[in-house]
């Protein structure tokens, strides 16, 4: 099996880094960074600051750099929170650099440590962060918490996911939950349920009425997905009451309401042409050629920003009868251990700061991410905001059904192997029984790969 080049192991990872598998051992020992109470433990010699540039207005300040996985709209947010926190204090200059997708992030990071030149502060999707923890580039943040800043302030849902062997290496931050997008105006103009959907038989029975409507001279598609939508894929197999895998370790994505599910996609897409593969599927709902779309929350703002009609959400779709539940997604920020304690103190303060209730609310307002510190979802500027545009809210109430991912999320390589069969049977028609067939071998050697790792960690989430 050939694997991603964003797919490493911890003992791949260290031999990408030119540690070797001495090292590799000696990781397998004991927690990354040894814990403890004392901060020189987190001191990596050798790892030196990434080139950044300073502001003149904020030179003599402790520079602190993150490399932020963001662009558009929530690059622009990001950007206004770390200028109020520059403007907040004299003593720190936080700076953010856009270096394009989570994909890119995890490549860019990978080099950066091998060249041994690095961000301050980095943050990763969901689970995979492990690859990082594991190869001991991030530090534990336990020892900076207080009264005031803990994990007990943040949307629970979120914690677990940030510790490892008793120790947290990520707070929440940009945190998130697929969303399904239609166009409210095509719907009302169809004689539809202005709430949309809420299972896939209501899709079904939506779609023809929704094909009536002419677009660029085509019968306009009910649903356009995508060639990367594993994640997605994670709330579709539980809402037919299946799941990629167990807590055992054994893929189970092959059985029954796995192969229940796929086949309903193909159907809907190849058999009744009511929706179809997009090259972007979000471009082609705002452009109107598609009536829906599976998002993430953090493109509210700015998938209702560039659509010239009435943006509408709903909870992800499940079967008739079937529980609703959805991957929890998005990031959270992690210390990157390097050669300067200064500055791993001052990205804690960013951190602080950028958890406080009224930033984390310009957060949520301003991308869609949803708030993930508790005092923020009850500001009056959130109460307000879903006031005026309940979708927001949607985003919010399904919090209730968010939960942490089956393992075979928790690396970019294994989720690359579901998005490609994915798009096999989207694109080519393929028959989604042999697909996942073929598929559930690859699935299980990277949870055997990987289960010494995972099991190391002592995750907490699902008990």
């Amino acid at each position: 099996m050939s694997r991603s080049p964003l797919d490493l192991s911890r003992r791949g990872l260290l031999t990408a880094l030119g540690l070797g598998a001495g090292a590799a051992s000696l990781a397998a020992c004991g927690a990354p960074s040894g814990g403890g109470d004392s901060a020189e433990s987190n001191i990596r010699d050798g790892f030196s600051q990434a080139d950044l540039t300073v502001p003149s207005e904020y030179e003599g300040r402790t520079p602190i750099l993150f490399w932020a996985p963001f662009t558009g709209t929530n690059y622009e947010v990001l950007s206004q929170l770390f200028a109020e926190f520059n403007e907040s204090q004299d003593e720190i200059v936080a700076i953010a650099e856009s270096v394009g997708s989570y994909a890119d992030l995890n490549q860019k990071f990978t080099a950066a440590l091998q060249a041994r030149t690095v961000p301050d502060i980095v943050c990763f999707p969901e689970m995979q962060w492990l690859q990082f923890y594991q190869s001991d580039a991030l530090a534990p943040l336990d020892g900076y918490f207080d009264d005031e800043w803990n994990t007990d302030i943040f949307i629970q849902n979120f914690v677990p996911e940030g510790k490892a062997a008793g120790e947290t290496f990520v707070v929440p931050f940009a945190r998130s939950t697929p969303l399904f997008y239609f166009n409210k105006t095509r719907y009302i103009e169809a004689g539809l349920p202005e709430e949309g959907p809420e299972t896939w038989e209501d899709l079904a029975e939506f779609a023809p009425e929704l094909a009536k409507i002419q677009v660029e001279g085509r019968p306009l598609s009910a649903l356009a997905l995508g060639a990367d939508d594993a994640w997605h894929a994670q709330a579709d197999i539980w809402g037919f009451g299946g799941a990629n895998s167990t807590q055992d370790f054994e893929v189970t994505i092959n059985e029954a309401p796995g192969v229940e599910w796929l086949e309903w996609q193909r159907a809907f897409l190849n058999d009744d042409g009511f929706g179809y593969m997009a090259k972007a599927a979000g471009t082609d709902f705002t452009a109107g050629l598609t009536a829906g779309m599976r998002g993430s929350t953090a493109g509210l703002t700015g998938t209702t920003e560039a659509a010239d009609f009435e943006v509408g959400t709903a909870f992800m779709l499940s079967k008739e009868g079937e529980e609703k539940a959805v991957p929890t997604g998005g990031s959270g920020l992690s210390i990157v251990r390097n050669d300067s304690q200064d500055r791993q103190d001052a990205c804690a303060e960013l951190f602080r700061f950028l958890a406080g209730p009224e930033q984390s609310a310009t957060w949520h307002i301003g991308t869609g991410y949803v708030p993930i510190v508790q005092a923020a979802a009850d500001t009056q500027r959130v109460t307000e905001n879903v006031a005026a545009d309940p979708n927001y809210g949607v985003a919010i109430d399904q919090l209730a059904n968010a939960r942490t991912a089956d393992y075979t999320n928790w690396s970019q390589g294994a989720v690359t192997e579901i998005s490609a069969s994915q798009a096999q049977v989207y694109g080519d028609d393929a028959d989604p029984q042999s697909v996942l067939d073929a598929l559930a071998p690859t699935l299980q050697e990277y949870l055997d790969d990987n289960r010494e790792d995972y099991e190391a960690i002592g995750f907490e989430g699902w008990s």
